[in-house]
């Protein structure tokens, strides 16, 4: 039985409902969306462009006064005492307990470690330099590897790209790389995992371990080099420890990552049978987060082949070395070789590690006669590779790779400096002109604006868009920013990096909006872009200047278009997977209402993803100032330059080591202010969401029928 109540206060709120929306049916076009705008609006706004108009007024008020530049080779009282530290540092290293019982033993760990893993694929100190395992054996062992963590197709193509080594004449630099990636991600294993499994397991150690792996990621990979440099030396071990550095976060942070997502219900139900907290650890924690663990093995490999190409800067051998001597002498046929096998050893480690994620659940889908079968294929593959390393280690001809083969890398090399000799003859018009509109009509005026202006001017609006943007915390980063490279002596060479960085940001910004946009709304573009993004999210960061080098030459466009193509990646995908996350019943509503495909763009799907449009315009800031920097090599001027300097000679060491913490500084300042904008825009977002929501829902004007209580 069933009985009908009214209730006055809900009639007449029913009838007000329906007023409010017969009004809304009178007004022309669809309603407004919940995301409401998703431009700049408010006193921010105001205020952001209120402060550029008078930075603008000051630029040619004050023009070229007060503006800190110095000549490459002027030194300030700060370069000349950094200049000193390398003297004290030799002087105190057998003497210092610093060193005695701290560095020296962090070295010698990394050096010994470092030493017997390069001796056992690239080369040995004594005799011939022959390593302990020759082409053939390594050749053999990795695709036996490849195979017992993934499948038969993963280890084709690893054996292939080994071969493929042979064939471009770069086995031994191509091993030197992979033995340096190999020691500093076992380094990166060895602690890495531990401290993330610790911090999935306490919060207290995840609060404390959280920034300074944030303040890790931020640092641009040139930073790293002359500090260790200057703690270590030239060598194996300042080599291990840059890579170690870049490489170990990723670890760090999935594994942390991994074990908190294991839901509290199996932690509660776990916990209630009276394990121990090492039982519940080894048999729940550990097991249900394997998965995610590997993805941060993925990332610590890519990580890392990524910073021992730019290594080369501090004497690591191996193909990094070659890219950067080739960019050095402007030859793209052979920075291209080079780069070209980075590029498949990047491939190879991202394959292999991806495969290790999912072999668990394809050896449990195959079941137990298939499992059998496998089994005995990996000991028998094992069998083999022991007699392939043996003979590796027996014969010369298994050690040595061959002489005798096809020299494809010659003819890659020809045949690209031919190709790019062709460009800039019969093309050169065009690219000329395109890279000269750039530096002309775009880079010059920004890039004037940053260095010619007062620094106090700069400085004063710095800490006005920090306000502006994310309160006074913001702004006082700014300041303690800016007062720091003031203090560091290489103030315009800052402003001279960050123009360009701004003007790579914009456009990698521009591409992740339009082409995300597009990805998030149409899976046949996902799923044809995707793999693209993934196979340009492997490459290391060098290899994007090598074609740009043979299209425009050197300069500093040159680095921006570089920078730009290797930040896009990260934030095509990161605003694809916002649009794809606005709710369809939202999506739904706006068709109903009759908006437009624009409309829908624009006034629905953009606004509700504006947080993930933010958080990808401050990852493309943060590998944009990382490619530009890199973009040094050839030609991009800036801090870089003076990181290079100061590492190739010794008088500039200072200077060097002052860009290099230069680099860290304005890194700091722009993620900080990039993450206060993504928050405000979040939050900015949610709240016009929640004001707006109201006027699209559906009101029934139906009665309210209870169950009859008995």
């Amino acid at each position: 039985m069933t009985t009908t109540t009214t209730d006055p206060a809900s009639e007449a709120d029913l009838e007000k409902s329906e007023a409010q929306l017969g009004a809304n049916a009178d007004r022309v076009g669809p309603p407004e969306p919940p995301g409401g705008r998703w431009f700049p609006s408010g006193t921010a706004a105001v205020t952001v462009i209120g402060i550029l108009v008078v930075w603008v007024i000051f630029r040619f008020a004050l023009a070229d006064r007060w503006t800190l530049a110095l000549d490459p080779q002027e030194l300030t009282t700060i370069h000349t005492n950094l200049n000193t530290w390398p003297d004290w540092v030799a002087q105190n290293r057998n003497s210092s307990p610093v060193f005695l019982y701290f560095v020296n033993y962090i070295q010698i760990v990394l050096q010994h470690v470092s030493d017997f893993i390069s001796a056992t694929f690239y080369q040995t100190p004594n005799g011939l330099g022959i390593p302990y395992i020759g082409w053939l054996g390594t050749t053999v062992l990795v695709t036996w590897i490849a195979y017992a963590v993934g499948n038969v197709k993963v280890a084709a193509l690893t054996a292939a790209v080994f071969l493929l080594f042979v064939l471009q004449g770069v086995w031994t630099d191509a091993m030197a790389s992979f033995a340096q990636v190999i020691a500093a991600v076992l380094f990166a294993f060895v602690i890495g995992i531990p401290l993330g499994i610790w911090a999935g397991t306490s919060d207290r150690v995840n609060k404390i371990i959280t920034p300074v792996l944030d303040f890790m990621q931020i640092m641009p990979s040139f930073a790293y080099l002359a500090p260790l440099v200057l703690i270590f030396g030239l060598g194996t071990a300042s080599v291990t420890a840059a890579v170690f550095i870049f490489a170990a976060p990723p670890i760090i942070r999935i594994t942390a990552h991994g074990i908190r997502q294991v839901p509290l219900t199996t932690r509660e139900a776990v916990d209630s049978m009276g394990v121990t907290g090492a039982q519940r650890l080894r048999q729940v924690l550990l097991p249900m987060s394997k998965r995610t663990t590997v993805i941060g093995v993925n990332q610590t490999f890519m990580a890392a082949l990524s910073m021992v190409v730019i290594a080369a800067y501090i004497a690591a051998p191996g193909l990094g070395s070659d890219v950067q001597q080739a960019l050095q002498s402007l030859d793209v046929g052979t920075a291209f070789n080079a780069g070209l096998s980075i590029v498949l050893m990047a491939i190879v480690f991202d394959r292999v590690s991806t495969a290790a994620s999912v072999r668990a659940e394809i050896a449990v889908r195959k079941g137990t006669g298939k499992k059998t079968t496998r089994r005995a294929v990996i000991a028998a593959g094992l069998v083999i590779t022991a007699v392939a390393v043996y003979l590796s280690r027996t014969y010369l001809w298994a050690a040595q790779p061959p002489q005798n083969w096809p020299d494809w890398g010659r003819s890659i090399t020809a045949g690209v400096n031919t190709v790019s000799t062709w460009v800039q003859t019969h093309l050169s018009l065009i690219t000329l002109n395109f890279k000269n509109a750039i530096a002309y009509g775009l880079l010059n005026p920004l890039q004037s604006l940053l260095v010619q202006t007062p620094w106090f001017v700069v400085g004063v609006a710095f800490a006005v868009i920090g306000y502006a943007v994310g309160g006074l915390r913001i702004a006082v980063i700014m300041v303690v920013g800016v007062a720091a490279l003031v203090v560091l002596g290489v103030w315009s060479d800052a402003m001279f990096t960050l123009a360009s960085t701004i003007l790579a940001s914009i456009a990698a910004i521009a591409l992740g909006v339009l082409i995300g946009v597009w990805m998030g709304r149409s899976k046949g573009a996902d799923r044809l872009i995707r793999p693209v993004l993934d196979a340009a999210q492997t490459m290391p960061a060098f290899v994007y200047l090598v074609p740009f080098l043979g299209l425009f030459g050197p300069g500093r466009v040159t680095a921006i278009f570089a920078g730009v193509i290797y930040a896009a990646p990260a934030a095509i995908k990161i605003v694809a997977d916002g649009i794809r996350q606005v709710p369809e019943n939202t999506v739904e509503s706006a068709l109903s209402a009759g908006s437009t495909k624009w409309q829908m763009i624009t006034r629905v799907q953009i606004p509700m993803s504006i947080k993930s449009i933010a958080l990808a315009s401050n990852q493309a800031v943060i590998y944009t100032l990382s490619m530009v920097v890199i973009g040094a090599a050839v030609g991009g001027g800036g801090l870089g330059y003076l990181v290079i300097s100061g590492l190739q000679n010794p008088p500039y060491f200072g200077k060097g080591l002052a860009a290099g913490l230069a680099l860290v500084v304005l890194g700091i300042m722009v993620d900080r202010l990039t993450q206060a904008a993504a928050q405000r825009s979040g939050q900015r977002a949610r709240k016009a969401t929640e004001s707006g929501a109201a006027p699209t829902r559906r009101i029934s004007t139906a009665k309210v029928i209870e169950p009859a209580t008995a």
